[in-house]
This record gives structure tokens, sequence and C-alpha cells, in this order.
């Protein structure tokens, strides 16, 4: 049978999703628990290098509940795994009809604070869940660990280089976008150009050096097929001794109206490679030629490299350490149920206690600007400080066109000037204060004495 199926894109199929929120389904839909369910994503605690997060992911998430649908070829699959026809029947008319609030993408955030919220029937608002964390979970990770870069390398050329030790084509896609939301300048994945408008950027690779016989004939073919973008890389054989090539080759280059823009450095002493390299070009009149440096980096790296070794290095490409955020490869992220039929409902599990209710996060600014404080407080509470959440879906539809990813990056760049000092470090630093209202922890309070009153009974 399944040699027969027609399946769609795998990020877009119903069947997407762990095998529990069907059978949960299932048995919602017997005993006809379709009332309207509040659930809410947020982060349980930051790993030990991050002091801060990047909200991200929010449009793919849009997207994938516009169009949320189980098509026939899926559900007859579904019914040789067991599951009742009449199951499947509601499966076949179930669309997102639900309301969704968001906090906006490039958006900081801290632990504890909803960054989602999906008020739907039951079944929508579950089904909804194991997607949802798929995709804002890897765009915050990959955007949180790109802001740390961008933060610590101002105005320098950081190119996203991670495609091929991304895990899988849809994780590449979606770190090229999420690195450039964090600001950084672009990446060498082609086709995240026409299908998110991010810059693309590339260079050579060894390969092509030995492929010829001599390092000059390959950065003069390189330089003659690319002659308004061509970045060589130098270190294929003797880094230094290939600079000087360049300066012997520049001259005849130049005559044609070609100049090289940049070299790239990709093994070694980075530092001193490049020390080396800017006086061999300085001195032999290559001055405007940028020295570009790759090789396993990370924001510890280009911290070292420009603050402490003051190395003379214009752009950095961040490959596996930022596709796979190497250093904290997954966050702890829950999707927890806050409301079910207008009555607020609590986990209690040891270390995994959550706050009921329908939440807003308000954020108070010193008078210089920067983020002075966030209160945890009910939708409908009111208090000072700006609202974090805004709608983003009302009765399954969008309430405005999609954000474009330049506002998000602006975004970004404004929450990130907004941080205080120390949360910019790249140490660890005092936690941001984030402090839950009187009326929230007096329902929280509310609920685990229903609870325990049922219990009792």
């Amino acid at each position: 049978m399944n040699e027969k199926m027609q399946f769609r894109d795998p990020g877009s199929s119903a069947l997407l999703t762990d095998l529990y929120q069907l059978t949960m389904l299932q048995t919602y839909y017997e005993r006809g628990m379709t009332d309207t369910a509040a659930f809410e994503l947020f982060f349980r605690r930051l790993p030990k290098t991050r002091n801060f997060l990047v909200a991200a992911g929010l449009e793919q998430l849009l997207e994938f509940l516009e169009n949320l649908a189980f098509l026939p070829d899926e559900l007859e699959w579904l019914a040789t795994q067991g599951f009742p026809r009449a199951f499947l029947d509601q499966l076949a008319r179930l669309r997102f009809t639900g309301d969704v609030q968001a906090m906006p993408e490039g958006t900081v955030f801290f632990p504890n604070e909803p960054i989602v919220r999906v008020v739907a029937p039951l079944p929508q608002a579950q089904l909804a869940e194991t997607r949802l964390m798929n995709i804002l979970h890897f765009q915050t990770l990959i955007a949180s660990k790109a802001a740390r870069i961008v933060l610590h390398a101002p105005d320098k050329l950081l190119v996203d280089f991670g495609l091929r030790r991304a895990h899988g084509a849809e994780a590449g896609l979606y770190a090229a976008r999420a690195a450039y939301l964090a600001g950084m300048t672009g990446t060498a994945t082609v086709l995240a150009g026409p299908r998110y408008g991010i810059p693309v950027f590339g260079t050579m690779a060894h390969s092509f050096i030995q492929a010829h016989d001599s390092e000059t004939e390959a950065f003069e073919r390189f330089a003659r097929s690319h002659p308004d973008n061509a970045t060589l890389l130098i270190d294929t054989y003797d880094t230094e001794a290939a600079a000087r090539k360049l300066v012997q080759l520049a001259p005849g280059l130049a005559q044609d109206g070609i100049r090289v823009r940049a070299v790239r450095l990709d093994s070694g002493d980075l530092a001193e490679h490049a020390h080396q390299v800017r006086r061999i070009l300085d001195a032999g009149g290559l001055g405007e030629v940028k020295i570009f440096a790759s090789s396993g980096l990370d924001e510890l790296a280009v911290q070292q490299l420009l603050a402490v070794q003051h190395a003379p290095i214009d752009g950095f490409g961040i490959g596996s350490n930022l596709d796979t955020s190497h250093d904290a490869p997954s966050l702890d992220c829950a999707y927890k149920l806050q409301e079910y039929a207008g009555v607020a409902r609590r986990k209690r599990s040891e270390g995994k206690a959550t706050w009921p209710g329908r939440k807003q996060v308000l954020r108070r600014y010193t008078a210089s600007g920067h983020m002075a404080g966030d209160l945890l407080a009910l939708e409908d509470e009111g208090g000072d400080g700006e609202p974090l959440l805004r709608p983003a879906m009302h009765n399954g539809q969008r309430v405005q066109p999609a954000d474009d990813l330049l506002q998000a990056r602006e975004r970004c760049r404004g929450d990130l000037q907004r941080l205080p000092q120390p949360l910019r470090a790249l140490e660890p630093a005092a936690a941001y204060p984030v402090q839950m209202s009187d009326a929230l922890q007096r329902l929280a309070a509310e609920v685990d004495r229903r609870q325990a009153a049922a219990a009792a009974g």
C-alpha cells in the first residue's frame, strides 16, 4: 500500500506528529471533549551558555496551521494502523479554526514566558503541539546562537556556512533563516535566497585549487570567471606564499578591470595568518582586499580573534557550530494546557510545574531604554509595561499579512540593543528578572486547592 500512497512534503503533512497525539484525539472525539482549550509554549530554563533567547519560526508555524488537514491517503494509512472509521471521518473534517497569540519573531525573551498561545477546540490545539514545538524550538535555538555571534562581531560580514552539516534539508534552510533574522549578513545556502530573500555568499573549495596544476592559474581563472565578486581560498598549500602569488597576479588582473574582493583563511592559526597576510597584501598595494575566515568557528572563537588577538579579519563563515548549536543543541521547552472548558489548569509534576491560565508578558524599560524586567500576568489583568504577546491568528485566519523577515531582523536588532550589558556577554550573567503577578499566584493557589479537593473526593 505504501508504494501507491502520495505523501506530501513531510513538513506540511498532518502525519508529522507523535502517535500519542492521535490516540488522545480519538478519545477526545469519542468522549465529546471538544471545548475550547488554551495551550502555551514556553521555555523552562536557559542553557548555562545563554543569557537570553530570541523568538523565531512563527511564520512557518502559521503556514502549517493555515494548511492543517489530513489527505485521503494519509487517512487510509491510519486505517491500516487500527484507528476506527468514525475517528478518521472526524480527522477528515479537521481544520484549524482557533486563535494564536505570539511574540513577534525577533523578540528577546526569558524563561517561563509564553512565546505562543493557541486557543482552539481541544483536538485542534492538541494536534498542533508536535509540529509547533518542532518549528519554534529549532529556529529559536539557532537564532539565539546567531545573536551571540552578532553581538560580538559588530560590523563584520557574517555568513552561515552550516548546510552540509545541518541535520537535514529543512534544518539547513531554517538555520539560514533564523541566523539572518538574528542579524547575520547572509548564507551560503542557495535555496535560502529565493525562498526567504536572504543574501547568498560563496567562495571556493580546496578541490578547485587542487584541480589545477598551478595555484596561480586557479586564482586567475576564478577571478576572470567572477570579475566582480572573487574571494580566493589561499590556505591549500602555504598561506603566506599564496598571498604573495596574489600580489604578483593582481596587476595583470587590474589591467583588465578585475579586482579580487577578498581572500579566505580556513586552517591553522587564523589570527597569525591574518596578521601575516594583511601585511603582505598591504605591502603589495592590495589594502582593499578583505580577509575572510572560517574553520570550526563559534562566538567564543570570534570574540577571541577580534577582542583578544586583534586579528585583521573582516568577515567570518560560521558552519556546524551554528547550524547545530553545538554548545547547546536543545532547549527545555514545553507546550502545556493552561485552560480547558473555561477552567484554569495546572501541571504540578516535580520540577515541571506550570503557571495556569492565559497569560501575557509585560516588559518594563529603564529611562535609557534598556530592558528592566518582565511581569508574567493573566491575560486580562492589565498592568504596566509593553505587552509582548500579540494577535497572530483569529478563527483560523491571520489577523495581518505575514511579517516580513526584514521586519523581524530589525526587531531583533532593537531588542539586542536594549539588553542590559551583562546579558550581552558570552559569560553567564545574573538572571533577568521575570516576576509572577499577584493575581497569577492567587490563581495557581486556587487551582491547587481545587485539585486537592478533587483528589480527596
